[in-house]
């Protein structure tokens, strides 16, 4: 019986995309866990380590930014005040002091 072992080997743009789209699964089950904990404890650790797992991502971001692997588009100011006047008209906590 004849093994082949798989020599493929991914470069840094690779293993920081792939690091980038774990964290971003991984922040979605760990938000999903801590919103259906029935114990206060529990979901405050949850909440914690949403909180590093984010933070993981946003470094992972930094870094993909930094070396030109991961460029994102400004938005128009006109588009940011649309959106920030919209969500804010739309706001639940709005009036309820």
């Amino acid at each position: 019986m004849e093994v082949k072992i798989n020599t493929q080997s991914f470069d840094d743009k690779e293993m920081l995309n792939d690091a980038l789209s774990t964290q971003k699964f991984l922040t979605g089950d760990y938000n999903a866990f801590a919103s259906e904990c029935a114990h206060p404890a529990v979901r405050d650790e949850f909440m914690n380590i949403l909180n590093e797992e984010h933070q993981i991502q946003q470094d992972i971001f930094t870094e993909m930014q930094k070396r030109g692997w991961y460029q994102v588009e400004a938005a128009e100011q006109q588009k940011v005040d649309q959106a920030k006047q919209k969500y804010t008209n739309e706001s639940p906590a709005q009036g309820s002091n």
